[in-house]
């Protein structure tokens, strides 16, 4: 990839339904297969009917913390009522040179990765 595709996907509009959320807990746990591991979180998302999906960032050449948002995505008719998430990534292919870093709507936290 490209800078200039960077670039170009940056200057796309933004989704009117999807938003970063609050998160309570993030942890890194190994998989069965050797330097495999997987990225889990949970908290509270603000909408019962809200999809909430882990999202990496992109980047052009390795960070020492590879960026994961958490993102809630609204569409349809909504219930807004607070439920519990829990969701889960495979990070084996998108960490950075020291591990990752979760990022939600008012906390980031960083995870060292073998």
């Amino acid at each position: 990839m490209k800078e200039s595709d960077l670039k170009e996907l940056e200057a796309l509009p933004h989704s009117s339904t999807c938003r970063l959320i609050s998160f309570k807990d993030a942890d890194v746990v190994p998989g069965i297969v050797p330097n495999t591991f997987f990225l889990i979180v949970s908290g509270i998302k603000p909408w019962a009917t809200m999809k909430v999906e882990l999202q990496p960032l992109i980047y052009i050449h390795q960070p020492e913390y590879w960026g994961i948002e958490v993102v809630g995505c609204q569409s349809g008719i909504g219930l807004p009522m607070q439920a519990p998430y829990h969701v889960s990534l495979d990070i084996s292919h998108a960490r950075g040179k020291l591990g990752i870093e979760v990022i939600g709507a008012t906390s980031r936290k960083q995870i060292k990765v073998p």
